[in-house]
Formats: C-alpha cells, structure tokens, sequence
C-alpha cells in the first residue's frame, strides 16, 4: 500500500486499522536514517487522547521514523490511549513507557498561594505520573474518572466564557457540537483548554478563512499581541498548520481572559502520591522554570517557582515525590544545572520528556545531546526497565520498600534497573 496512505490510516478511527497501517509501515522501515552515535529518548509524548495530532499509533511511528530510541506516552488526565501506545511499540519494536499528567492542589502545604508551574493558576502543580505497571492501567483510568467528570463541567462554564468574547464575530461555540467532536472523550480521553481553543480556532476560519483577514481580527478586535513567527505562519494562507498555529497565538493570550480556576479537579497532592505509591509508579514534579521565550509559542514570558526553588524542593521531598521531570530545551543551562544539583542534593531521580502536542515539534529532543544530561537515557533505561517489572509483580518496582531497601543508592538503583533493562533488549532483539 501507498506510503501516504498508509500514514493517514495511522489516524483512522478504528484501532485495528491504525494497527495495520504501522505494521506494514514498521516492517518496510528502514533504521540508521538518524544519527546513531546518539540515544535519543522523550517521555512526554502527548496523544489525541489528551490534546495532540497524533493516535497513539501515529505517536509511535513518529517515535520510530524521527530516531527515537524509545518513547513514553503522557496525557492528561487520561490512560485510555496507554495499551494501544505499548501495542504499537510492540509492533514497531521502539521499546516504550506508560505516564500521564495532572493538575494537583497543593494548598495544604507550604507553597500555598504561589505561582508554581501552572502559567494558569497559584496552588496547582502538573505532576507526572511515569512508569505505570500496565496491570494498573484501568485502576488508574478509574482514578482520572471523577477528574474528568469536574473538569467537563468547568469546561462548559468557560465555553460560555469564550462565547461572552467572540460570539458576534464568529458564532456560537458549543461545547456539545464544536469541541466533544475534536476529543477522544468519548473513549476516555480529556477534554483540555487545547480543545476550547481549537474548535474556536476551526471558528475563526470558517468565518475569517486563512492569512490576513485572520491576523487583522486577532489583532484589532481581539487585542491579542502576535509574535513575529505567529504572524508569519497566520498570514500564510497555504499553511497546512494553520489551525494548530491559531490554537497557540490563541493560547498564549487568551486563557487569561476565559479562565476559571480549576477546584474539585484536582486532588490532593497527599492523595495523588499516596494513589501513586499505591500502583506501583513512579511520582515526578515537572519542573518548568521561569519563562522567557517559549519554545512552542504558546507561553508567556513569566516568572515561575525559580525564586523559591530551595523550598520548593525541600517540601518535594517532605511529601514523598520519587522523581524530578524537565524538558532540556526549555530552560537555560543555569536553570538545568541548579535542578540537577538540587536533584543529586535531595535524591530525586531524574526523567526528561519534550511536551510533544503539535505537528511542529521535533521529537528529538538535540539539547538533551549534551553530555551534561546523558544522564537522562540511562535513566529511561532504568524507567522502563522499572515498568516492566513492576507489571510482573509490584515489589519489583523501583520505589519499592523491597528495592530501596536491597538498594539504597538511587544512583545504584538506576545503574542496576538501566543495565537490565539494555540485557532485557538484547534478548527481545528490539
């Protein structure tokens, strides 16, 4: 079958299609188009399931034709993309790893009333939970129901929000009509901001069409000041891009405007680490730092929780989280050298991940090519090595009493779980 062809059937609304598709597409794939002097890893691989072009199918063969060493799904608030991620990784022989993300409340500790790492929002943190066992997978699906069930209603009511901005200009947005369609809720999946803005963006266009009627109504009637490379890729008609590039200039301005904080959606931080160890996963604060110049666009420049990061990490710790999770290329080589010393100082492991969620970004991750954060591949080495294990039996993972207590260096640990895992990989051939 036609290469082309096959590519889009790795989005088809039926499972064993997009199955097929990379199977075929995996068998005629030819490896070494990649530099392969480097490991290259991401364990933050967004799907359609939480906001992103991508099936879980798709992600991996993205994974697998951009270089990949391995891959790591993450959505927000949802798993339901998890088992066709590793079946897809199965098939492709891309070894992977299971996460996902979620807001949590972190009022009742000492950081209360700060601007974390939530542009959004004070007392809310995105965590990441890694290295699921995939026995745990619907336990954790069950876990995000009520999360979901608060977040849709929040959705609505800033549905309306954004109908109070922009319904004279482009119609009415409705929740039921516009947005559900261009989620995955339907088969577990979130509903996020992405989402809102999305269907707002497909609004825009059928109103305004492409190039410069849209770039003029974004800046004179809905006052939203665009980067240089936003105007740049908006007032190119031909963009195949458009709409996600809408989506981000809308994002990056907009949210404020339409927010509504979010509450009985996000648990406890208490709760979610005590869930966490529970299964058997590994528990990661995301770190984002103060922000300049955001790499997808769709940032502000804002200041984060770099002033009060010796607190932060302290009371980390004090709650009990495993692991520090960081994007390379988002942050300065200043930012980075403080978290790892902060990491090394408090005994966190460290996981990388690019944010991947638009067809713009590269799944190679080349700051991560620093020597300084080899450190990284080992230690996804040891992640996965981790979830293949806690799936055969949970005192095996690599938080466990029993591990910790046989192994009480994390570095020694890490060493251990990464080596097996390469030993593991020669024997499956992948």
């Amino acid at each position: 079958m036609d290469h082309d062809i096959l590519i889009e059937k790795l989005n088809d609304t039926e499972l064993n299609i997009r199955l097929s598709a990379l199977e075929e597409l995996a068998n005629n794939f030819k490896k070494g188009s990649s530099d392969s002097s480097y490991k290259d890893v991401n364990n933050h691989i967004h799907t359609w399931y939480s906001f992103s072009p991508y099936s879980p199918s798709k992600a991996v063969w993205a994974a697998l034709s951009a270089g990949l060493d391995t891959a790591g799904i993450m959505d927000h608030d949802s798993v339901a993309g998890a088992l066709e991620f590793i079946e897809a990784g199965r098939i492709a022989k891309l070894p992977v790893t299971v996460g996902a993300e979620l807001r949590v409340d972190m009022k009742n500790t000492p950081v209360a009333g700060r601007r974390i790492n939530n542009p959004d929002q004070d007392d809310v943190i995105y965590m990441a939970i890694h290295g699921i066992a995939h026995t745990r997978i619907k336990e954790v699906q069950d876990f995000f129901g009520p999360v979901q069930k608060h977040r849709n209603i929040r959705n609505q009511k800033m549905t309306e929000n954004i109908n109070n901005l922009t319904q004279k200009y482009v119609g009415r947005l409705d929740y039921e009509m516009d947005v559900i369609p261009v989620s995955k809720s339907h088969e577990g999946g979130s509903v996020t901001e992405r989402h809102l803005l999305f269907a707002l963006a497909g609004k825009i266009i059928a109103t305004y069409g492409k190039g410069h009627k849209v770039t003029e109504f974004l800046s004179n009637t809905l006052n939203i000041k665009l980067s240089p490379k936003n105007m740049t890729y908006l007032n190119d008609e031909n963009n195949i891009y458009y709409q996600y590039d809408l989506l981000g200039a809308l994002k990056s301005d907009m949210v404020e405007k339409f927010y509504i904080p979010a509450k009985q959606e996000c648990p406890d931080v208490k709760t979610v680490l005590n869930f966490v160890g529970k299964i058997g996963a590994i528990s990661a604060y995301a770190y984002l730092g103060d922000v300049e110049d955001s790499v997808t666009g769709d940032k502000k420049a804002q200041k984060f929780e770099d002033d009060y990061i010796l607190q932060l990490f302290s009371v980390l710790k004090d709650l009990g989280f495993d692991a520090v999770t960081y994007m390379p290329s988002r942050n300065t080589v200043s930012q980075l050298d403080r978290v790892k010393a902060l990491c090394t100082q408090y005994e966190f492991m460290e996981i990388s991940g690019e944010d991947i969620n638009s067809p713009r970004q590269d799944f190679i991750c080349k700051a991560l090519r620093d020597k300084r954060y080899q450190n990284l591949v080992s230690s996804t080495y040891a992640l996965i090595n981790h979830e293949i294990s806690a799936t055969e039996n949970i005192t095996k993972a690599l938080f466990s009493d029993k591990v910790k207590s046989d192994y009480p260096d994390l570095n020694e640990r890490i060493k251990i779980y990464s080596e097996e895992f390469i030993k593991r990989r020669k024997n499956m051939k992948i």
